[in-house]
């Protein structure tokens, strides 16, 4: 990669997220179908005397742009495994994904910094992977970038799942939620440390044909986080109801730990001109239309 070139961090969508049950360490094990979306935060990496990170775009605002902030806890933590703390880069980052809403948007930050650290500093893929799961649960997927069932804490990757290209509308109603207070009212409902059923594993073979076949194929599973998220932010439920209530609407639901709801469509157009009716019914509300990445 040379430097200065621009990297797309696109946002994930769980399609499903069943919680399977929690560790003695207060980990919390999961299974998900994770897709990405066409709407994506940039990234921009180039030499510089240290490193450092720089903020723009329409969700920059408030944002940590020090230590704290993934994307700059990946380009360190990836200097220091590779040994190349004295060649550091500036970070640029354009953030278009909300943050804390359940689309994953800092750790797609931090994947697409290892992705491009990696290439542009020559260290193996392998590392990059190595570190993933130990900066974020999405991490791993994320910088996998495919469409993927993920377990386990994250880490667990199955193979690239064949998606059609069916529309997807992302709707938030400009709240942050945290995701650790989520999971803390998810294990107050069920129990800590307690195993889950769990809904069964969606069937994808073969791979669904369009939107409605996704849609038939994921009706059995659920968010199972859509209810601890319901208690700490009811409008969360609001979201969701608009979302299945506009046309062509094949299924709506939240996205991972919330709160920000997704309606699946029959193609891209269709999509954009129903998050253009839904941002003009709820003006206060944050839409996005398109398709998968």
């Amino acid at each position: 990669m040379t430097p200065g070139t621009a990297l797309a961090a696109p946002a994930k969508v769980n399609l499903y997220l069943h919680v399977l049950g929690r560790r003695s360490d207060g980990y919390h094990l999961i299974d998900s179908l994770v897709a990405f979306a066409g709407l994506a935060d940039r990234v921009r990496l180039a030499p510089a005397a240290e490193f450092g990170l720089a903020l723009s775009g329409p969700f920059a605002k408030g944002l940590d742009a020090g230590e704290g902030n993934l994307a700059l806890k990946a380009a360190r933590a990836l200097a220091a495994a590779a040994g190349l703390a004295a060649r550091p880069m500036a970070i640029e980052l354009e953030k278009n994904i909300p943050p804390a809403a359940g689309l994953g948007g800092g750790s797609a930050d931090a994947a697409a910094v290892l992705k491009g650290l990696s290439r542009a500093w020559g260290v193996h893929d392998a590392v990059a992977t190595h570190l993933a799961p130990r900066l974020g649960a999405d991490v791993p997927v994320c910088l996998a970038g495919r469409p993927t069932f993920m377990a386990g804490m994250g880490e667990d990757l199955g193979p690239e799942v064949a998606l059609p290209a069916a529309g997807l509308l992302l709707a938030n109603p400009r709240l942050s939620l945290d995701t650790a207070k989520v999971f803390a009212a998810f294990d107050a409902e069920h129990g800590e440390g307690a195993a889950q059923d769990g809904c069964p594993r969606p069937v994808l073979d073969p791979a669904p044909g369009d939107a409605r076949a996704l849609a038939e194929a994921l009706a059995a599973s659920a968010n199972e986080l859509t209810e601890a998220a319901l208690e700490l932010a009811p409008v969360v439920g609001q979201v969701r109801a608009a979302v299945a209530g506009l046309p062509g609407c094949r299924l709506a639901r939240m996205s991972g730990s919330g709160a920000t709801c997704f309606g699946l469509f029959d193609d891209a157009g269709a999509a954009v001109t129903a998050a253009e009716a839904l941002a003009a019914a709820r003006p206060g509300w944050w839409c996005w239309g398109g398709g998968f990445a």
